[in-house]
């Protein structure tokens, strides 16, 4: 249980507006006091929510890795790719095979990752993130 006190904590959430449709991505990094590393999100373009959930655990994985971070936590409000990270799902979708390969490619990076499924209620900054960043790109 220790180890997973001292474990840098990565939020991320991805969404898509139309499944498929306009999608953006964020990464929130904390360190295991919560104290804030980094913020990130981004807008993708035309998404389905499963390929934007992956692209938003690989960016928040890269900024970890780019910051030196040997043990991770990784919570994110997706079952699916949770499931799929942890072994329990196939992944099917042809569409994200080339995500799940990143991330695994990703995990070599690391001495400890783990992945956590949370509900949405516990994942609102980065959730918001993924809003804020939406409502700006499609009012434009």
């Amino acid at each position: 249980m220790s180890s997973e006190i001292k474990k840098t904590i990565l939020h991320t959430d991805g969404g898509a507006r139309g499944n498929p449709g306009p999608g953006a991505i964020a990464a929130v990094l904390r360190d295991h006091k919560e104290n804030l590393i980094k913020k990130d999100g981004r807008y993708i373009g035309t998404s389905t929510n499963n390929e934007a959930e992956y692209q938003a655990l690989i960016l928040g994985i890269e900024t970890a890795v780019s910051s030196g971070i040997k043990k991770l936590t990784c919570k994110m409000d997706s079952e699916l790719v949770v499931k799929q990270l942890n072994g329990l799902y196939k992944v099917k979708a042809a569409s994200i095979m080339g995500f799940f390969k990143k991330v695994k490619e990703l995990e070599k990076h690391f001495d400890e990752i783990t992945y956590k499924h949370i509900p949405r209620t516990e994942n609102k900054e980065a959730d918001t993130l993924v809003n804020e960043i939406l409502d700006s790109s499609l009012s434009i």
